[in-house]
């Protein structure tokens, strides 16, 4: 095994968590953060999110708000306790300030350059750099 092998093996590619009930949105950004090196876990919901496996590990988490059932402020304050230390970045056309706290804000439209910043402040030692 070479020394990049060895590198390469020793680390993982981040998991980004994804909510946000429109298709193309959610499309879009799993395609900003595969292009990033991230492996991606869609979720059209509140609730899909919430039943994803116990076990799972997420290194960042970007969330909508506006979203059907499970709103993006309950699916916030819900994966925080779950997540504790996960960074969270929360997504909307809604003016920032009405945004629940986290570690990141969003304004929708979401560009590329926006989501390779927040992952370079978050996940620096990302793969696929």
């Amino acid at each position: 095994m070479t020394t990049s092998d060895a590198v390469r093996t020793a680390t993982r590619c981040p998991t980004v968590l994804v909510v946000d009930d429109e298709p193309d949105q959610l499309g879009l950004i799993t395609t900003f953060l595969n292009r990033e090196g991230c492996t991606v876990i869609a979720a059209a919901s509140g609730e899909h999110a919430l039943s994803l496996p116990p076990d799972l590990t997420v290194d960042l988490m970007i969330l909508d708000l506006l979203l059907p059932g499970v709103d993006g402020w309950q699916l916030a304050a819900e994966l925080k306790v779950r997540f504790p230390g996960c960074p969270v970045a929360i997504m909307s056309v809604l003016d920032v300030q009405d945004y629940p706290s986290a570690e990141e804000s969003l304004p929708k439209p979401v560009t590329r350059a926006q989501i390779a910043a927040i992952l370079s402040r978050h996940i620096p030692d990302r793969t696929g750099q």
